[in-house]
């Protein structure tokens, strides 16, 4: 089944317990950190386009890159007083920019949509190409221990005027993966609920898979964190990671 095809119709309904702004005060700490203050960012995995939009509130030229037509037509839609910001449709595995950009930044777990070594590494050296030097790469994974302990294989519920889901979890130690198998019944006009039915699959990774796969590719690996910029530890939920453009 794919993804994000009836759920990106109330995706940001259900997320609105998400914390966007602390992610977002996290990510300009980062860059303005390493002298990223302004100029052209690329968000992948940008979804309905929230933070892209966040991001260029606070003066970043934005392009969001998506592999769902329904996400991307929601943040086009949301983005109404936003025409500088430039959406493709592209998956992350392959997308093409017609130049280089001062940061990439990819959060809410995108990364771990990508379940193999191999075509992670392809992701990290399309961002080292369209880096600008000394560019940075900056985003979360969701980590095992979350998935082991936190979603396991636990359901959740939740009920809504808009609409209700069920989230059900199967986690396989051996492969490190996660499936999140969801059912939602999305309010239509008329009153009637319209069921829907996806499938989403996350890989947990260890920092150290990443800083191998980030230095193969070309890039400086910087450091990883928890949310609090903190060492990550044994029951750390969500890392960040930095990496920096280092060879051109």
């Amino acid at each position: 089944m794919e993804a994000y095809t009836g759920f990106a119709q109330v995706y940001d309904v259900f997320m609105d317990n998400v914390p966007y702004e602390a992610w977002r005060d996290r990510l300009l700490e980062i860059l303005r950190q390493e002298n990223i203050s302004d100029g052209l960012l690329l968000e992948l995995g940008c979804g309905t386009g929230r933070m892209t939009r966040m991001l260029a509130d606070v003066g970043y030229d934005m392009i969001g890159v998506d592999a769902s037509e329904e996400m991307l037509m929601l943040a086009r839609e949301n983005s109404a007083e936003y025409p500088e910001i430039l959406y493709l449709l592209q998956d992350m595995r392959e997308f093409e920019l017609y130049g280089t950009v001062r940061g990439v930044v990819s959060i809410c777990d995108s990364m771990n949509y990508i379940l193999r070594e191999q075509e992670l590494l392809t992701v990290f050296r399309l961002v080292n190409n369209y880096l600008d030097p000394r560019g940075v790469f900056l985003f979360d994974l969701n980590t095992r221990y979350k998935y082991e302990k936190i979603l396991a294989d636990n359901t959740f519920c939740e009920n809504r005027s808009e609409g209700s889901f069920i989230w059900e979890n199967y986690y396989d130690p051996e492969t490190c993966e996660n499936e999140y198998d969801l059912t939602l019944f999305i309010r239509r006009k008329e009153g009637l609920y319209q069921k829907y039915e996806e499938t989403h699959v996350q890989r947990a990774y260890e920092p150290d898979t990443i800083k191998r796969l980030l230095t193969e590719a070309g890039l400086c690996f910087v450091s990883a964190t928890d949310e609090q910029g903190g060492p990550v530890t044994d029951t750390t939920e969500r890392m960040y990671i930095l990496a920096r453009e280092c060879q051109k």
